[in-house]
């Protein structure tokens, strides 16, 4: 191109100095009747003219190439612009539709935003309150909760022996001994009151077998909303209903029979006004085995209670063997002694409730409990992460702030097993080699992130449930393992007031994190209790 036009400009210029019109006639040296020399000039421009013009051709046909080029690029240009905006506007609207449909319907976005959404991220916790909170507390805690377990234990073997010596061992049901459970047993316990959660597991005697009827089974009919739950049955074994045990024989005036309903009066001789099966059915009902509990429990500890320095009452007369333990000093710890029935070989157990669960079960659905599997995870994790990992100190410093938060603003549908659940699957998905203590800061912002995400997709998986991540030296039931996730967050979707309240508890317990994280410290070491224990024990 550049050469075309260069001899364009040699050529121009040489018809310009050729050319003999631009030459003044006064100056003309040549004879103006010297013909051949005309016709030399006129031959030479004729040459030039033709040079010229076929010059001029070859670069209108250059000149014409190049718009073509440029138009094609130019149209190119334009075609992969608008196709790169138009995908990326694609994914952009994608994107919003799947968060929108996935993570939380348009008008819960309000609730995260009328506060101002907070982040994990901003959630900003100096290490030395950190440090501070877990040398004075937690690992203070941790001496203070041995003492207690022991104390516990040793009362509740006595209480239970004490249970069984009033049951008639022909027609009473048969009790186990103890499970320990929950955060005290899994040495995560920071916040008062001291409690302790103990399962009893309980069994008929025979000729009575249970049934059961998990949510998961192929012939289930649970409903969809009972997911988690189960029905016991009770059965006998070669005998007809006319020969039931209550019938023929004295089960004493607090003792319960198993199958027969309240108004059976016609089967029933004995003690007709109390049961343990709902009403026309032969399914166990909770409420009946928990006014069975309670009555036992009371009766056992009026033989033992000459022995102890210390006044043992009823918390609740809702909750079987929710006892509160008072000692002269004033101190007390809380027991939770939990009748239940286990899944036939299996750790895993019919509770009759739970302590701090929000959900109610009518009966005769039963709640199933994987404490002692979860208990196991955790035993099983802590053979493999770095010594002094900061696994449970995450949990009890996000136990800590969520029971305080809750005494500012009050209570709402997140629970200490949420918070459980919620480091047991980051337990799952993070290598052993990053929960070392000088991982602590960033390994509590990933609970508090992944709590934050499952708000907002009002969703938490159980961490057994239908979890193929779990190892399989923790034995989860094959059935739990194959069976379908459950949303330990279904009421939030259920209940738009409910899931508001608890996001806002949520984003001002981030808020408040470091106020009462400092706040609260010098008062958790609570060594008076190591005194007061020692005089009670």
């Amino acid at each position: 191109m550049q050469g075309a036009i260069a001899r364009v400009c040699m050529v121009v210029a040489a018809a310009i100095l050729n050319h003999p019109s631009l030459f003044p006639q006064e100056n003309s040296t040549l004879p103006e009747h010297d013909e051949d020399l005309i016709a030399r000039m006129r031959e030479h421009e004729e040459r030039l003219e033709m040079e010229q013009a076929k010059l001029e051709k070859e670069l209108s046909q250059m000149e014409s190439k190049q718009k073509e080029t440029s138009l094609e690029e130019g149209y190119s240009w334009y075609f992969w612009s608008a196709l790169s905006f138009v995908i990326f506007l694609t994914i952009e609207m994608c994107k919003v539709d799947f968060t929108e449909a996935e993570i939380r319907p348009v008008e819960d976005e309000d609730v995260f935003s009328e506060t101002g959404s907070i982040t994990s991220r901003m959630m900003v916790l100096d290490k030395d309150i950190l440090s501070n909170f877990c040398g004075k507390c937690t690992y203070a805690a941790a001496h203070e909760n041995w003492r207690v377990r022991e104390f516990v234990e040793g009362f509740a073997d006595d209480l239970l022996e004490s249970l069984r010596s009033i049951c008639d061992r022909e027609v009473d049901m048969e009790v186990g001994d103890f499970v320990g459970i929950g955060s005290m047993f899994e040495s995560w316990k920071v916040c008062k009151p001291l409690m302790c959660d103990l399962i009893v597991p309980f069994s008929p005697p025979d000729p009575h077998s249970f049934q059961y009827h998990l949510w998961c089974s192929p012939s289930s009919n649970i409903p969809p909303d009972m997911q988690g739950c189960g029905k016991i049955k009770v059965t006998r074994f070669g005998e007809s209903e006319e020969g039931c045990l209550c019938g023929s024989a004295n089960l004493g005036e607090d003792m319960l029979c198993l199958l027969h309903s309240r108004n059976d009066t016609a089967r029933v001789s004995h003690s007709p006004d109390e049961l343990l099966c709902s009403k026309n059915t032969h399914f166990l009902a909770k409420d009946q085995v928990m006014r069975w509990f309670q009555i036992s429990v009371t009766k056992a500890w009026g033989r033992i209670s000459h022995k102890y320095d210390f006044e043992v009452t009823f918390r609740s007369l809702d909750a079987a063997g929710a006892l509160k333990i008072r000692f002269r000093s004033g101190k007390v710890i809380v027991m939770n002694i939990i009748p239940v029935v286990q899944l036939e070989n299996t750790d895993a157990y019919f509770v009759s409730h739970f302590p701090s669960d929000c959900d109610s079960y009518p009966d005769p659905y039963w709640p199933l409990s994987f404490a002692v599997y979860e208990r196991n995870l955790l035993k099983h994790f802590a053979k493999r992460l770095p010594q002094n990992s900061c696994h449970l100190h995450c949990l009890q410093i996000v136990t800590f702030l969520h029971r305080k938060q809750s005494g500012l603003t009050g209570k709402c549908a997140l629970t200490n097993y949420h918070l459980k659940t919620t480091l047991l699957h980051l337990l799952l998905s993070k290598k052993p080699s990053a929960w070392g203590a000088e991982s602590l800061e960033h390994r509590l912002q990933d609970v508090i992130g992944f709590l934050q995400r499952s708000l907002q997709e009002k969703r938490l998986n159980h961490v057994l449930i239908g979890n193929s991540k779990v190892p399989k030296e923790v034995r989860v039931p094959e059935m739990i393992r194959k069976a379908e996730p459950i949303n330990l967050f279904r009421s939030l979707v259920l209940q738009r007031e409910l899931y508001a309240a608890t996001v806002r508890h949520f984003q001002e317990m981030q808020r408040n994190a470091a106020v009462l994280l400092q706040e609260y410290t010098p008062h958790l070491s609570n060594g008076g209790l190591h005194h007061s224990l020692d005089e009670s024990l």
